[in-house]
């Protein structure tokens, strides 16, 4: 099956929020960022948690079928990055998160409204 990067975010973020991922924010990079369409940022609080949120994603999308071309830093559980393509999911410990400030970096790329795939708890 084929997913487009807003399916992929859909599918994403569901397993993201059973592991308790924090502050989702997502950016249509593809204008300047020839490899991907957009980028997925999330934060966990602990090493153990921000692995969890990661093989979650990683484990819901393969069962979709979208395969995993690349992943980095599972091991140290600090910033984790799933490439699935059109879509790239960054994982952070959240002090990571704000010491490398992706949204920062990419703050002139357009940020995708995440409002209708979030639940409320």
């Amino acid at each position: 099956m084929s997913f487009d990067y807003t399916k992929m975010i859909e599918v994403a973020l569901e397993a993201a929020q059973k592991s308790d991922a924090q502050n989702p924010v997502a950016l249509k990079v593809g204008e300047a960022f020839g490899y991907a369409d957009a980028f997925l940022i999330l934060s966990g609080q602990v090493e153990r948690n921000v692995q969890a949120i990661a093989r979650d994603i990683e484990d819901e999308l393969n069962l979709q079928g979208v395969k995993t071309l690349r992943r980095e830093g599972r091991e140290g559980g600090r910033w984790i990055l799933l490439d699935f393509g059109d879509l790239i999911v960054h994982i952070f410990h959240a002090e990571d998160r704000e010491y490398y400030a992706l949204e920062k970096l990419w703050a002139d790329q357009p940020e995708i409204d995440l409002s209708g795939y979030l639940t409320t708890a």
